[in-house]
């Protein structure tokens, strides 16, 4: 994969000076949402600072369905995380991110299958935030299937028409994730279960930047590998909605990219950066593998989750190589079904994607499956992103 990114982005030599803030940004948290954590912490002895000042869960989450203004007497800790949230750069453009959002729409179970595959099982390669995942709570079966719900959750919320609207599901989503990032990030920077000199804080700006990547540009290269046809305007509205959403979770603005090139010159970085592999990427890898075989399909559910599983293993074996599905304990078999998805790609690509009507079936079928997926990941439960973890 380092040497896709580096011909992909045209690295000629690394940047050390790159590698030298990646390393030093891993001890850099995102400030607004840790002052708005601090409020929420306070109980009006710790500091001499008044039970007046503390955010409670309930404004929060008033502030964020409503606006912060609803909100009676807000502390001026709500009132400046909003203000930053809410704020809209001159360089977002609304339609050219609403383009982007149809685009990984229509992507429709390709884009699951790269996010899946590629940028998360991809991801437990390496030491890190795999290992919070654990820690957090993500390694049973059950877990880690819900886990992927609410990831599928959001991001189906994140492309929805709308959706990184003030009122859209995709912003309230995303403001969400970010206030649960901080949490979790003040709980192991100080309960001491967390090696902060080993691999930086919990949830870092590194860590931020390199995930964003994966929803961006590994995305589009993941589609490409699969047949998937994005012309450079689509790959330009695509990256657009992703950096606005990478402005609401807090990353650093100056890793927020316009293109692919930059965006994969960086990854490649970020790849340069990472630890090795630790227990925590096989055990989660074999909980998605395994929890895939027992999730509830309807009719034929039994052989239809065997093919899942194994359409899944088959899929792996493409995007990671043996190596890689060795090291993560798992089975080694043929990617038998790849040619399959890439022409059914070539297909959408070159046909349905050139007229209303198919870009119309496209979203509609690719939305489904997602709306589909997710229900199946909940085991019909509520349909919510995680708990804020106070």
């Amino acid at each position: 994969m380092g040497r896709v990114l580096r011909r992909v982005a045209g690295v000629d030599h690394v940047d050390e000076d790159l590698l030298d803030l990646i390393g030093r940004r891993m001890y850099a948290r995102d400030e607004p949402g840790a002052a708005l954590v601090r409020a929420m912490r306070k109980d009006g002895t710790d500091d001499g600072t008044a039970k007046a000042e503390r955010v409670t869960m309930a404004q929060f989450r008033k502030a964020l369905d409503e606006g912060v203004r609803p909100v009676p007497g807000a502390p001026a800790a709500l009132l400046r995380f909003f203000a930053v949230v809410e704020e809209v750069p001159d360089w977002v453009d609304f339609d050219l991110l609403e383009r982007g959002a149809a685009v990984v729409r229509r992507m429709g179970r390709t884009a699951t299958d790269v996010l899946l595959q590629l940028s998360l099982i991809g991801g437990y390669r390496y030491g890190g935030p795999a290992d919070l995942l654990v820690a957090t709570g993500g390694l049973s079966g059950s877990n880690a299937m819900r886990r992927l719900g609410e990831t599928e959750t959001w991001t189906r919320a994140v492309v929805e028409p709308g959706g990184m609207r003030r009122d859209g599901e995709g912003f309230r989503l995303t403001v969400h994730v970010r206030a649960m990032h901080a949490l979790i990030n003040d709980r192991f920077e100080t309960n001491g279960r967390w090696d902060v000199d080993r691999w930086g804080l919990p949830i870092n700006q590194s860590d931020q930047a390199g995930t964003l990547g994966l929803f961006n540009s590994t995305l589009l290269l993941g589609a490409r590998f699969l047949g998937r046809h994005v012309s450079a305007e689509d790959s330009l509205a695509v990256m657009h909605l992703w950096k606005y959403v990478g402005l609401l979770l807090g990353v650093n603005e100056d890793w927020l990219f316009d293109t692919e090139r930059e965006q994969n010159a960086f990854n490649y970085h970020v790849l340069l950066a990472q630890d090795g592999q630790t227990p925590a990427g096989a055990a989660l890898s074999a909980a998605i593998v395994d929890g895939e075989r027992h999730l509830d399909y309807g009719r034929l559910t039994s052989l239809r989750a065997r093919y899942t599983q194994a359409r899944l293993l088959s899929m792996l074996r493409y995007f990671l190589g043996k190596r890689s599905l060795r090291d993560l304990g798992l089975p080694v078999t043929l990617p038998w079904v790849v040619p399959a998805v890439i022409t059914k790609n070539l297909a959408a690509s070159l046909l349905l994607e050139h007229s209303e009507r198919g870009r119309r079936h496209l979203d509609r079928v690719g939305m489904e499956f997602r709306r589909k997926r997710a229900r199946m990941l909940f085991e019909g439960a509520r349909q919510e992103i995680g708990a804020l973890p106070l």
